[in-house]
Formats: C-alpha cells, structure tokens, sequence
C-alpha cells in the first residue's frame, strides 16, 4: 500500500548529510537502518529544500533507472540549451541530450584505455610517495598524496601542459581546501573554467594526443561541439574525479589500517585480482558519494511503495544503499573475499560514473603502493583525533601518518 506525500509536514525534518557517529566515522549514520526499514521513503531537507531519500539498495537502482525521474536539477541558468554561450553539463541533462554529450567521451575511459594510462599512473603515485619518505615523518596524507595524485591524473587525461599543472594544480586544492572561504572556492572554480575554456582555443590551434586534443578535434571544430560545452566537460571530469578519488584515498586508508591483517596483504600480494577485490569492498564499504545523486520528479508516480509527486526532488542515499543486507550478507563487515559486484559506489543507470575504469586503476595503484613502500604506516594521532568532513562527498580535512 503506498504512501502519499505531504509537504505540509516537512516540518523538523533531518537535514542531509547527516552526522555520522563520533565513534565509527567510517560507518553511514545510524538512522540509515530505520529508513531502509520504514515504509515508503523518507523526507529530509537537501540543500535546503525537502526531498524523498531512498536508501533501499533495490530502490535506488529502479530510480536510476526510472525515465520519470530528470537528472536535470541544476539552475534553469544552466540549462538553457539554446543559448551558445552557456555551457551544458552533460551529467546533468537527460537522454537524448545527455547521450549525445557522454558519446564524445566514452571512449576516452574504456577499459584498455585506462588500463594503457595505468605506468604512467604508476609513475605519478611513486613520486608523491617518494617525496612524502624524503620529507620524513610525520606527513599530512590528504595533502601530500590524496590530492595532489588524483589532481595529476586528471591533468594528464585532459591534456594539461607540463608548465601549467602548478596553476592547475592550485586551482584544484583550493576547490577542497576546507580552510577556504565560499568565495575563495567560487574564484578558483571560476579561474578554472577560464583556463580550461583557453585549453580548447589553444588545441584548436595546436592539436594534440589527449582528452580535450580529441575534443576539440572531433567536436568542437566540426560544430558539433561548443568551446564552452567542452571547457565544462572537462572541469566536469576534473571536479568528480578528483574529489572522489581524494577523499577516497584518505579514507580507505584509514579503514585499512584499522585492519593491519588486510593491510600487510595488500603490500605483498602480487595478485592484481586481490588488489581489485580490496579497492571494490573499499568502495562499497565507504559510499563517500555521501549525498550528491539527486533527481527530480516529472510526473506523478509510486517508488517504493511512496506516492512522489511531480517536481519532487528525490535523493539516492548511497550509503545506505551499499549497506542494505539485501546487497550483501553482514554488510557492516569489512569483507575483501565477498563479491561487491553491483555496489553503488559509481552510481548506477546511463549516468553511472564514466570514469569508473579510470578510479579504479587510481585507487589500485595508489593503495597497493601505500602497502608495499610502508608497510609500517600508522596514525600519528589519536583515532578520535582525526577530522572528517560532512559535505556532499564524505571525506577526511587531513591525515596526520607516520611510518
């Protein structure tokens, strides 16, 4: 029997991301249980408005799926696709808009693609950790390798010439600086965009070998293609890949090494099918796309047993999806022998990340290198010392380490 929905109600309501529990920050929140238990869905508020959250992992994956529910939820400034000058973002439109954008880059992060950057992904991984080792101990994890190493890759996919990745590079670490100001983010973000934008004219002119070479190539210059559209494409990739595998990278490390027996596996296996079925269990196990796939109703209809009405916003609880028991067996369990195929951690449907291939191969090199060089890493503060952030993507504001 469905539920109907009553917006006279959104009263007092949670507010999403919610807290995680002092003592096991690595775990969703507990209230995640009940929602997954209660009928229907729950309402929240989400960046300030009230919103149905599905935490039921076979929930989740119907609306992924489900054409009623719009991807486009960004402001109408954005969207007005008719106008030359304002950029589309191709994750935040729906078929056959979204098609035809996600198209041009598909084949940029296919398996044997990523798996061709995978040395040189190798190369910028050791050379973090040997300057972190040359600096000595102790070392802040999350700015001396999650976020300068994610911010590289990126810059190698897109194309980035070798004397502007400091300027890249910073443009980057002050969108994730948690000690930066709203505004001081939205230049960076702004610069960015600029800098990007003077990356597509500059290939037009010099074609090159790369993500936005290609681009511009095959899609600006036949018109297929606005320079703006592809400048927020890449910023785009650069904005999700890097922040995820950031704070991915911090937290899984702190989750491995509160398991020293899977830890020291890690560094000596030489299997890179144990090294993969680590990284998948990782992901699922710490959902750190906390609260960012969001949809929007366009029509009347019933999603797990709620009646959402049209113009609803509606919310993928990630989290609580890859900790449904319906997924796995003793989901609370950090379990690397289970098959995690299917977890949500890379979304699912026609927007499922497109660089899901590229992550992995990231996230496989970067762990199974932090295991192998130093195999004595520790915390260099107290576990209840460690600080985390709540935001949209779970992560950690620093990881003081030593060795």
């Amino acid at each position: 029997m469905s539920t109907t929905s009553d917006l006279s109600s959104d009263t007092d309501l949670p507010v999403i991301p919610l807290p995680r529990a002092a003592h096991c920050p690595l775990h969703p929140p507990p209230e995640f249980v009940n929602w997954r238990q209660g009928s229907g869905l729950r309402r929240a508020v989400y960046h300030g408005q009230p919103a149905w959250v599905v935490s039921r992992y076979r929930d989740i994956r119907a609306a992924l799926v489900d054409p009623r529910l719009s991807a486009e939820t960004t402001p109408e400034y954005l969207r007005q696709k008719n106008t030359d000058n304002v950029p589309v973002m191709f994750a935040r439109v729906d078929d056959p808009e979204h098609h035809r954008l996600r198209r041009m880059l598909t084949g940029e992060f296919t398996f044997r693609r990523c798996e061709a950057m995978r040395p040189q992904i190798q190369e910028l991984v050791d050379h973090h950790l040997d300057e972190m080792i040359r600096n000595g101990a102790p070392a802040d994890l999350v700015r001396d390798f999650g976020l300068p190493v994610p911010s590289l890759v990126i810059a190698l996919l897109l194309g980035v010439p070798a004397e502007d990745l400091a300027s890249f590079q910073e443009y980057t670490a002050v969108g994730l600086d948690t000690r930066a100001s709203e505004d001081e983010k939205a230049q960076a973000g702004a610069a960015m965009f600029g800098y990007l934008l003077e990356l597509v004219v500059r290939k037009e002119h010099e074609p090159a070998d790369d993500l936005m070479g290609r681009l511009v190539t095959n899609y600006v210059m036949t018109g297929q293609l606005t320079r703006e559209t592809a400048a927020l494409s890449g910023m785009t990739l650069m904005v999700a890949g890097h922040e995820t595998s950031a704070n991915m990278i911090s937290l899984g490390t702190v989750a491995l090494l509160e398991r020293p027996d899977i830890f020291k596996r890690l560094g000596e296996t030489g299997d890179p099918a144990v090294v993969a079925n680590i990284v998948e269990e990782l992901m699922r196990y710490l959902s750190i796309v906390h609260s960012q796939v969001d949809r929007v109703a366009t029509e009347d209809f019933e999603l797990g047993g709620q009646l959402i009405h049209a113009g609803d916003m509606v919310l993928m609880n990630i989290p609580a999806g890859n900790w449904d028991a319906e997924f796995v067996d003793n989901p609370e369990s950090f379990d690397v022998e289970r098959n995690t195929r299917g977890h949500l951690g890379f979304g699912y449907g026609v927007h499922q990340c497109i660089g899901a291939n590229l992550a992995r191969v990231e996230m496989q090199a970067a762990f199974a290198a932090l295991a192998r060089r130093l195999p004595g890493l520790r915390l260099a503060v107290a576990p209840d010392a460690l600080k985390f952030k709540e935001a949209d993507i779970y992560g950690m504001k620093e990881l003081p380490v030593s060795w």
